[in-house]
C-alpha cells in the first residue's frame, strides 16, 4: 500500500553526541513516539533510500514490535532490503558483525543494554554505520536536531512480515530477510579463537559457569560452548532470554550477579565464572576466589592475545577509555605499540580500529572487544579467555597472579550512586569543574592533589575534539579518581567515580580493593563533597 505521510509533534530525542536513544518503555509505547525517531534517524543518516539496513535486538519487551514499526517505516523510505535476525533477535556485536558482512548502510540496534527490561523496564534504539559502530558524532547530531523539528514520518499501512522463520518475503517493495542470528557470529569465532583448543579443554574436565542473565547471549553460548566445544549440558545457565530478563537486572556486576559472585567464592566453583549483559557487548570473567576487574582483563588480554588464533600477529596498538585503569598502558609499554586513552563510547574507538592503529579496546564498565566488531563483545572476551587459559595450561586466579608480578597491580574499583538527583548531580560537577585550578597542592584524607583537569581528546585520525569527558584528580603517590555522570540510566543521574592507585610491591598484591584504595576514596569523597550534594552515605553499586 503507498506510503501515509502522518503529521506529529517534536519529541525529545537524546543530547547530541551520545550514540542512540534510551527512555523507560512506556515512554517509546507513546503514540508516534518511535515513529517519530526512527524517521528522525532516517533523515539524520542522509535517508535509506535504496540501502540495506540490519535489524534486530535484545529480544527484550517491545522489541517485536518495534522491528515491525521500523521494517514499515523503512518500505516506506524507500529502503531496498531489510536483513532481520530470527525472531528479531541480533546481539549488539552480531549486529556489527552482520552490516559488516553484508556491506549492509547500516543498523537499527534495538537495546538498552544492561538496563532492565519488560513493560515497566527501559528500552533503547541506536543507529550503527556502515563500519559496525556507533554512528559518530556528526551523525547524532543530525539525529538529535532533526528529532526537535520533525512534524511527519513515513509508514506503510501494510503489515509488516512474520519474523519467526529464516527466509525472504516482500513488504511494499522492501525485501525482508530473516536470517539466523546466531550462525554467522559462530563461524567468525572459529576464525578467532581456536576451537579445537578450547574443546580438548573441556575434554580435560576444565568447567566452566557462564551465566547469560535471561538475555540474548544465550543462544550464542549454548551454541558455542555446549554445542561446538563441548561443554557440559548446563554449562550455560539462564540461557533462554525473556522479555523482563527474568526478572532480574542483565549487568554482570557484583551486585546483579552475585549467585555467579558467591559461586566462584565456594568450595564447589568451576574452574572459570562468565558471564555478559542485556545485549551481549559486555562481560566479567571469575576465577575461584578471584574476580578479574575489567581493567585486569583488558591488559591480560592484551598481553596474552597473540595466543589467540586470530591474533598470532602481534597488536597493533591498544585502547581504552579515559576512566579505565591504566594496566593496559604498562602492557603497550612493555610491547613497544601505542596506547590510545578515548573518551567512554565504543565509537571512538572505532575510529582507532578503522584506521588500523588498534587491535583490541576496552572500558572499565566490562567492555572488551578488537578489531573483528566495531562493538565491544562479551562473548568473545569469554573465548579469548579460555583460550589463553587452554594455551598457557593456567587457572585464570594463576594468570592474573603472574600477569601482576610481570606488571605490578593496578588497584581499582567504581562507586556507582545510581538514581541521584539530577539537579545535584549536576552542580557537584560543575563545582569540581570550577575548582580545578584550586586543586593542586590540595590536601585530602593525607593525600595531596599533584594534577587536575577535565579531559579532552583530539581523535588522531580525524582530528575531531570532545570536551568535558570527567574530572581527572591525580594525587601525590601515584594514585588517580575520575568523575562523571553517567547517560545510561532513564531515571536521574548515576555519579560514577573511578578510583585507582598503583602497587608494585608483590607483598602487597592480596590486599582488598576497597582497603587497598581506602585513602583515595576518601579523598574524593572530600573533594567533591559527594554526601553532602547527594544525601548518599555510599555508592549503590561497587564493582
Amino acid at each position: 500500500m503507498t506510503a501515509t505521510v502522518v503529521a506529529t509533534r517534536p519529541i525529545e530525542g537524546q543530547k547530541p553526541g551520545t550514540s542512540g536513544l534510551r527512555k523507560k518503555t512506556a515512554v517509546f509505547r507513546e503514540p508516534g513516539y518511535l515513529e517519530n525517531y526512527v524517521q528522525a534517524v532516517i533523515d539524520g543518516v542522509g535517508g535509506v533510500a535504496g540501502r540495506e539496513i540490519v535489524v534486530g535486538g535484545d529480544g527484550r519487551f517491545f522489541n517485536d514490535t518495534a522491528i515491525g514499526v521500523i521494517l514499515r517505516m523503512l518500505a516506506a523510505n524507500g529502503a531496498a532490503k531489510a536483513i532481520v535476525g530470527q525472531g528479531g533477535m541480533l546481539s549488539t556485536p552480531a549486529a556489527s558483525n552482520l552490516i559488516r558482512t553484508r556491506r549492509a548502510f547500516g543498523g537499527f540496534v534495538l537495546s538498552a543494554s544492561h538496563n532492565p527490561g519488560g513493560e515497566d523496564g527501559d528500552f533503547g534504539l541506536k543507529f550503527n554505520v556502515a563500519n559496525g559502530g556507533p554512528a559518530p558524532e556528526p551523525i547524532t547530531d543530525a539525529i538529535f536536531a532533526r528529532t526537535r523539528t520533525i512534524d511527519a514520518y513515513r509508514i506503510v499501512q501494510d503489515a509488516a512480515p512474520p519474523l519467526s522463520s529464516v527466509g525472504t518475503a516482500s513488504l511494499a517493495g522492501l525485501a525482508v530477510e530473516v536470517v539466523d542470528p546466531v550462525a554467522d557470529y559462530v563461524a567468525m569465532m572459529e576464525r578467532l579463537v581456536d576451537f579445537g583448543r578450547i574443546r580438548a579443554l573441556f575434554a580435560s574436565g576444565f568447567r566452566l559457569r557462564f551465566d547469560a542473565m535471561n538475555a540474548v547471549t544465550g543462544p550464542y553460548a549454548k551454541a558455542i560452548l555446549e554445542d561446538r566445544l563441548g561443554a557440559p549440558r548446563g554449562t550455560v545457565v539462564n540461557a533462554v532470554p525473556l522479555p523482563d530478563f527474568g526478572g532480574g537486572h542483565p549487568d554482570p556486576n557484583p551486585v546483579y550477579a552475585a549467585p555467579l559472585y558467591a559461586l566462584m567464592g565456594s568450595g564447589d566453583a568451576p574452574d572459570m565464572g562468565a558471564a555478559s549483559d542485556g545485549d551481549g557487548d559486555r562481560n566479567i570473567v571469575l576465577g575461584r576466589s578471584l574476580p578479574v576487574s575489567p581493567s585486569d582483563s583488558l591488559a591480560v588480554l592484551a598481553a596474552n592475545l597473540h595466543l589467540a588464533k586470530g591474533y598470532a600477529g602481534g597488536l597493533k596498538g591498544i585502547a581504552r577509555s579515559m576512566p579505565t585503569s591504566r594496566a593496559a598502558d604498562r602492557v603497550a609499554a612493555k610491547l613497544g605499540v601505542p596506547l590510545y586513552e578515548t573518551p567512554t563510547g565504543w565509537k571512538f574507538f572505532g575510529n582507532l580500529l578503522d584506521a588500523g592503529r588498534a587491535t583490541i579496546c576496552g572500558e572499565e564498565s566490562a567492555g572488551t572487544g578488537s578489531d573483528h566488531v566495531r562493538e565491544k563483545d562479551g562473548l568473545w572476551a569469554v573465548l579469548v579467555w579460555l583460550d589463553i587459559v587452554a594455551a598457557r595450561g593456567l587457572s585464570v586466579a594463576d594468570i592474573v597472579r603472574d600477569h601482576w608480578r610481570g606488571f605490578g597491580r593496578d588497584y581499582y574499583t567504581r562507586h556507582d550512586y545510581e538514581a541521584i538527583d539530577t539537579a545535584a548531580g549536576d552542580a557537584l560537577m560543575v563545582a569540581l569543574r570550577e575548582a580545578i585550578p584550586t586543586l593542586p597542592g590540595r590536601g585530602a584524607a593525607g593525600l595531596t592533589v599533584t594534577q587536575a583537569d577535565d579531559f579532552a581528546y583530539t581523535d588522531p585520525t580525524d582530528g575531531s575534539v570532545s570536551n568535558r569527558q570527567g574530572v581527572r584528580v591525580m594525587f601525590d603517590n601515584g594514585a588517580r579518581a575520575v568523575f562523571r555522570l553517567s547517560g545510561t540510566g532513564t531515571e536521574g543521574a548515576t555519579l560514577r567515580v573511578y578510583l585507582e592507585t598503583f602497587e608494585p610491591d608483590l607483598a602487597r598484591h592480596h590486599l582488598d580493593p576497597q582497603h587497598a584504595l581506602a585513602p583515595v576514596i576518601a579523598a574524593a569523597d572530600q573533594l567533591a563533597g559527594i554526601a553532602e550534594r547527594t544525601g548518599r552515605a555510599g555508592p549503590d553499586v561497587i564493582t
